[in-house]
């Protein structure tokens, strides 16, 4: 394949929608303008681009003037991240990120109220909406500690390995998303949503600069939306050989083993501690490289379904049903 795609839930999309109809959007257009149809949010288990997430964040947020997605008790302006965003990159440590981060939202933003804290060798953040009531999907919730994670991950040029992660909702339907969002231990039913990392992260230094800020904004919220490498260690080494395998069809979980210096029967055993298997990552890989591939209109359904190694066009529809619900063609068509 060569390449490394992959998707999302359509949750996210539904509740960006739902929010966006709350305050008389014209919701219609929105999906059009993201690439998205009406039909696709009447299937729950859906997967989406993070492309086409991106793209319908970015038409809510003009045509809200709300970088809060419309979800929070009062809107927060186009502009008021990037003006922030240009302060946090001449801190000198991630210490002083966070620290900012919080004053800075504090001072302007009557939506949520940040706090930071160092208590023992963890250092934590914690997130508390003025208003639930607007935030009845929890996606403000998630979205605010995403960004929260992965600008500053960036700022210092590595990933903020999470020690913790709490959410103040009930364990979602969505959930098995959060392991791809947030590394580290998921709670949900807390008081208050909140991460928490060693503290000894905060002596990390900036590495960005003014001028990387600028092409870092261009491609906003794209950048928060791509899967990061929050994978257990087998998990992910699976995947990035099957990401690069030149012929997906034929990779079997024995050349993968080789690669990795061990016997196919102990890789499975590592999987399985991970809480998954070679053919759920392979079937993974495939899943999200055709949802990919059927976004782009140049590509016929014979082509995706020869690119992912099918010997014929029914044998990947079949495949494409079992993971979505739908066929190929319904899910290019409303798409």
């Amino acid at each position: 394949m060569k390449n490394e795609q992959h998707s999302v839930s359509i949750h996210f999309a539904i509740t960006l929608i739902a929010a966006a109809e709350r305050k008389g959007l014209d919701t219609r257009q929105l999906l059009h303008n993201a690439g998205l149809n009406e039909q696709l949010l009447k299937q729950p288990g859906l997967r989406i681009t993070p492309e086409q997430l991106s793209r319908l964040t970015q038409e809510v947020w003009k045509a809200a003037d709300d970088e809060l997605i419309c979800m929070g008790s009062r809107p927060s302006r186009q502009g008021v991240f990037a003006l922030m965003a240009k302060h946090l990159v001449h801190c000198r440590k991630l210490r002083s990120v966070y620290h900012r981060f919080a004053q800075y939202y504090n001072l302007i933003a009557d939506a949520f109220e940040l706090n930071f804290s160092v208590d023992g060798e963890l250092a934590t953040l914690t997130l508390k909406l003025t208003d639930v009531d607007n935030d009845p999907d929890h996606t403000l919730r998630e979205f605010l500690l995403l960004l929260l994670h992965r600008f500053p991950s960036w700022l210092i040029g590595q990933r903020i390995t999470l020690e913790r992660v709490t959410f103040d909702f009930p364990k979602p339907a969505h959930s098995e998303e959060h392991r791809l969002m947030f590394p580290g231990r998921v709670d949900y039913d807390q008081p208050i949503c909140s991460f928490s990392f060693s503290k000894k992260l905060l002596d990390e230094p900036v590495v960005q600069t003014t001028s990387t800020l600028g092409g870092y904004l261009r491609t906003l919220p794209l950048e928060w939306f791509k899967r990061q490498a929050y994978y257990p260690v087998y998990t992910r080494r699976v995947l990035n050989y099957l990401e690069q395998a030149s012929d997906l069809a034929q990779t079997g979980i024995e050349q993968v083993a080789e690669e990795a210096h061990m016997t196919s029967r102990n890789l499975r055993r590592k999987l399985s501690s991970e809480g998954t298997s070679f053919q759920e990552l392979k079937d993974s890989v495939r899943r999200d490289a055709a949802i990919h591939y059927l976004s782009q209109p140049t590509l016929t359904i014979a082509q995706i379904a020869r690119e992912l190694g099918f010997s014929e066009p029914t044998a990947f529809t079949r495949a494409f049903k079992q993971w979505t619900g739908v066929s190929p063609s319904l899910y290019r068509q409303e798409s």
